[in-house]
């Protein structure tokens, strides 16, 4: 069977091969240092929880099976053990603001409103951060994972389902809840109603 790069390059991990890891730490570690960030909101535990995932996606390398794409595999382990630590209540995404990775650059957040207009389009980059960090900070953890890995790193909704161990009916609820409590807080911060850092 003709796999993609990275599950070729995943399966030489499973069979002990160090540099094909190192591989696809290099593509993947930015995209799960932000994932990890919209959980935590720290950037130096965002990056202890990314090399935590790496870690256990090498001890566990040789019972990977090619069942789906490698990033969705990624992203399962990365959802769940960004779950796990939300769950010990140690982190709050409250504290979540505008200083997210600077690779989020890549991954600019664009809310159509409902007339196709976007509502982000007067604030600054900052500001429609601040906004959409704050949004997220009052997502459950499911619709900020469902909401991070659709609209900053693109994934299908069939692809998300995977990650979540979800149906795709679920994925699209989570996303449209997220989405729409995403454009009330720019459209509130647009309004003057809330300052851009605040939380609601």
């Amino acid at each position: 069977m003709d796999w993609d790069p990275d599950t070729q390059a995943m399966l030489k991990v499973a069979a002990g091969d160090k540099q094909a890891f190192a591989w696809l730490f290099d593509q993947h570690h930015a995209s799960v240092a932000r994932f990890a960030f919209r959980f935590v909101g720290d950037r130096a535990r965002a990056e202890e929880l990314t090399q935590d995932i790496f870690v256990k996606l090498y001890r566990h390398a040789r019972s990977y099976k090619p069942t789906a794409k490698f990033k969705t595999f990624l992203f399962r382990v990365a959802t769940n053990h960004c779950l796990n630590e939300m769950r010990r209540g140690e982190y709050r995404v409250a504290r979540l603001t505008a200083e997210a990775p600077a690779e989020d650059d890549a991954g600019a957040v664009e809310m159509p409103g409902p007339d196709g207009e976007r509502p982000d389009q007067a604030l600054s980059g900052r500001e429609l951060e601040a906004a959409v960090g704050a949004a997220l900070g009052d997502l459950s953890d499911r619709e900020r994972a469902a909401f991070t890995m659709c609209r900053f790193e693109g994934m299908a909704y069939r692809d998300i389902a995977e990650a979540l161990e979800a149906s795709e009916a679920a994925v699209k609820s989570l996303i449209h809840r997220a989405t729409l409590a995403v454009a009330r807080r720019i459209e509130a911060l647009q309004a003057g109603a809330v300052p851009a850092r605040s939380r609601a």
